[in-house]
């Protein structure tokens, strides 16, 4: 069995290119295809062959506005196959096929034991990389997973009849389950989602599964046509019609009893404050950039709007999250829908292009080093 298991390395070590294609940050809106080289891993490290790997608005922010230096290699919604092991990890094999997250907490942390992970010092360190600072590196061929996120539960298995590409939104799903359990919401709730690109849908979606009823809002009636197929059927088309006076003439004038604002735009932000009860919650999640908004501080005290946000994963809710994204895509929630486009490496400015310029009929944009291998289930060696 060790000689088998030892051949196997060998043949794997052998298929792994010097260099990569990556799509690199060389600065503010300037990404460039470049060679580079594999990354290099280390004791109790993991190398992953990337299958797939979602665009995400965070990644826009760092590309348009500067925010990390240059250069650097982002993509965290990332799923691929294990193709090197560091020395001393036992607890994964060659072929398998893993979601990366590039951001575990510590656990014991003051932020951790308060129940706010995404503040924990080492969460706010990043543990993937496909070289330069360590950003992610999902846009890339290949990337180094290191020791502190494969001894953290930051790797997890994809079930052999889950596809690459639903197994990437297990790091998204994440984030919005995790802000939809800080609403507590109740059956008899009315809850608003603004925007239905693929973050608000998700949103909607998991709040309807708490039996609350859900209305939709979006200029693009094509996104409405999508939301409809995962149950969705309260739209509100916020290019013809008044949201506010909507979301108020179904709920006998009070107003929603929770606003999710899942698109960015801070003038949105008194469009939610408007469109919630007295006592009831707006939730900021794409607000990521800090800066000034204008609300009504009076609607918050004499009112008693709460105005709270949430960002990123948590990770003690893992396990229901792996759940959902694998048990779920064996009954219908099919998170692949929610592709609209699927670019190779090499076209990954274009890919990145259209993610920042949304338009009626996009939604995910995934990108794949090998076009078709995210949509396929892989294979996993048997020692």
């Amino acid at each position: 069995m060790a000689t088998q298991i030892a051949n196997a390395e060998a043949q794997f070590e052998s298929t792994i290119p010097d260099t990569m294609r990556a799509a690199v940050y060389r600065g503010i809106n300037d990404i460039r295809i470049e060679t580079v080289p594999v990354p290099q891993i280390g004791p109790g490290e993991l190398l992953v062959k990337i299958a797939t790997c979602g665009v995400c608005g965070t990644d826009l922010k760092k590309i348009h506005t500067g925010s990390h230096s240059a250069p650097r290699i982002f993509g965290h919604e990332m799923a691929g196959t294990v193709v090197a092991l560091g020395q001393g990890v036992k607890n994964f094999e060659l072929g398998e096929r893993v979601v990366v997250h590039h951001h575990v907490p510590c656990g014991n942390c003051y932020y951790c034991r308060k129940n706010t992970p995404a503040q924990c010092p080492l969460y706010k360190t990043t543990g993937a990389t496909a070289g330069f600072a360590p950003s992610g590196g999902g846009f890339a061929e290949y990337i180094r997973v290191m020791d502190f996120v494969v001894a953290s539960r930051g790797v997890v298995r994809i079930p052999d009849e889950v596809p690459f590409e639903q197994a990437a939104f297990v790091e998204p799903v994440n984030t919005v389950l995790k802000g939809v359990k800080l609403l507590n919401l109740e059956p008899d709730d009315t809850v608003l989602v603004i925007g239905q690109g693929p973050i608000g849908l998700m949103h909607a979606v998991l709040a309807a599964r708490t039996g609350a009823r859900v209305l939709t809002s979006d200029l693009y009636p094509e996104r409405h046509a999508i939301a409809a197929q995962f149950g969705l059927r309260e739209p509100i088309h916020a290019g013809t019609e008044n949201v506010v006076d909507r979301v108020r003439a179904t709920t006998d004038s009070r107003g929603a009893d929770a606003v999710i604002l899942a698109v960015g735009g801070n003038v949105l932000i008194q469009t939610a404050m408007d469109a919630v009860r007295p006592g009831g919650k707006v939730m900021l999640f794409a607000q990521t950039q800090h800066g000034e908004a204008a609300f009504d501080p009076g609607a918050v005290c004499m009112d008693e709007k709460t105005l709270m946000g949430s960002y990123s994963s948590s990770f003690p809710i893992l396990d229901e999250v792996t759940g959902l994204v694998f048990g779920a895509y064996r009954h219908g929630f099919d998170l692949t829908r929610l592709i609209s486009h699927r670019f190779a490496l090499e076209d990954a400015i274009e890919a990145i292009e259209l993610a920042s310029h949304p338009q009626a009929a996009s939604m995910k944009i995934m990108i794949e080093p090998v076009p078709g291998v995210g949509a396929h289930k892989g294979w996993r060696r048997n020692a």
